[in-house]
Protein backbone atom coordinates (compact mmCIF):
# COMPACT_ATOMS: atom_id res chain seq x y z
CA UNK A 1 0.00 0.00 0.00
CA UNK A 2 1.09 3.48 -0.75
CA UNK A 3 1.47 5.72 1.51
CA UNK A 4 2.52 9.71 2.24
CA UNK A 5 5.64 10.83 3.14
CA UNK A 6 5.24 13.15 5.84
CA UNK A 7 4.39 16.53 4.20
CA UNK A 8 7.47 18.67 3.56
CA UNK A 9 5.24 21.99 2.43
CA UNK A 10 2.68 23.11 5.12
CA UNK A 11 1.89 26.08 3.00
CA UNK A 12 0.56 23.36 0.71
CA UNK A 13 -3.53 23.38 0.58
CA UNK A 14 -5.67 20.64 1.03
CA UNK A 15 -8.13 19.51 -1.77
CA UNK A 16 -11.09 17.58 -2.40
CA UNK A 17 -11.76 14.99 -5.57
CA UNK A 18 -14.09 12.02 -6.51
CA UNK A 19 -13.17 9.12 -7.66
CA UNK A 20 -15.79 6.59 -8.97
CA UNK A 21 -18.26 8.81 -6.69
CA UNK A 22 -16.27 8.43 -3.92
CA UNK A 23 -14.32 11.69 -2.23
CA UNK A 24 -10.37 11.50 -1.61
CA UNK A 25 -8.84 13.87 0.53
CA UNK A 26 -5.53 15.73 -1.48
CA UNK A 27 -2.77 17.60 -1.15
CA UNK A 28 -2.42 20.31 -3.52
CA UNK A 29 0.31 20.23 -5.69
CA UNK A 30 0.70 16.43 -5.69
CA UNK A 31 0.17 13.87 -8.78
CA UNK A 32 -3.47 12.74 -9.45
CA UNK A 33 -1.37 9.57 -9.52
CA UNK A 34 0.11 9.86 -5.93
CA UNK A 35 -3.52 11.15 -4.55
CA UNK A 36 -5.32 8.06 -5.73
CA UNK A 37 -2.57 5.44 -4.84
CA UNK A 38 -2.66 6.96 -1.00
CA UNK A 39 -5.81 6.80 -0.85
CA UNK A 40 -6.02 2.73 -1.53
CA UNK A 41 -6.68 3.16 -5.32
CA UNK A 42 -4.62 0.89 -7.47
CA UNK A 43 -6.57 0.22 -10.41
CA UNK A 44 -7.20 2.97 -12.49
CA UNK A 45 -8.76 1.54 -16.13
CA UNK A 46 -8.88 -1.84 -17.58
CA UNK A 47 -7.20 -3.35 -20.61
CA UNK A 48 -9.23 -2.60 -23.86
CA UNK A 49 -8.15 -5.92 -25.05
CA UNK A 50 -7.93 -8.67 -21.86
CA UNK A 51 -9.90 -6.43 -19.65
CA UNK A 52 -7.00 -7.23 -17.24
CA UNK A 53 -6.69 -4.59 -14.17
CA UNK A 54 -4.13 -1.68 -15.08
CA UNK A 55 -2.82 1.06 -12.55
CA UNK A 56 0.38 3.51 -12.41
CA UNK A 57 3.67 2.08 -13.64
CA UNK A 58 6.02 4.34 -14.58
CA UNK A 59 5.00 7.64 -12.85
CA UNK A 60 6.77 9.61 -15.13
CA UNK A 61 4.61 9.97 -18.24
CA UNK A 62 6.36 7.26 -20.45
CA UNK A 63 3.80 4.13 -20.19
CA UNK A 64 0.49 5.15 -20.00
CA UNK A 65 -0.58 2.71 -17.47
CA UNK A 66 -2.55 4.85 -15.77
CA UNK A 67 -4.95 6.72 -18.26
CA UNK A 68 -8.17 7.68 -16.35
CA UNK A 69 -11.56 10.13 -17.44
CA UNK A 70 -11.03 13.62 -15.40
CA UNK A 71 -14.09 15.66 -15.53
CA UNK A 72 -15.72 13.70 -18.44
CA UNK A 73 -12.56 13.95 -20.98
CA UNK A 74 -11.41 10.14 -21.27
CA UNK A 75 -7.35 9.28 -21.44
CA UNK A 76 -5.92 11.71 -19.41
CA UNK A 77 -2.31 10.55 -17.96
CA UNK A 78 -2.92 10.76 -13.73
CA UNK A 79 1.12 10.89 -12.97
CA UNK A 80 1.22 13.95 -15.03
CA UNK A 81 -1.90 15.69 -13.69
CA UNK A 82 -2.09 17.73 -10.20
CA UNK A 83 -4.89 17.70 -8.12
CA UNK A 84 -7.12 20.64 -8.23
CA UNK A 85 -10.11 21.01 -6.14
CA UNK A 86 -13.03 19.51 -7.19
CA UNK A 87 -12.13 17.06 -10.06
CA UNK A 88 -14.09 14.35 -10.95
CA UNK A 89 -12.14 11.35 -11.54
CA UNK A 90 -13.55 7.93 -13.47
CA UNK A 91 -11.46 4.79 -14.66
CA UNK A 92 -11.19 5.38 -18.17
CA UNK A 93 -13.33 3.29 -20.31
CA UNK A 94 -11.00 3.39 -23.14
CA UNK A 95 -13.01 0.13 -25.84
CA UNK A 96 -10.79 -1.57 -28.18
CA UNK A 97 -9.20 0.23 -31.26
CA UNK A 98 -9.97 3.49 -29.85
CA UNK A 99 -6.17 3.92 -28.30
Amino acid sequence: MFRRRAQSDPGLPPVSIRFEGRTIAATGGETLAAALLAAGEEVFRASPVSGAPRGPFCLMGACFECLVEIDGMPGQQACMTIVRDGMDIRRDRIVEGEE
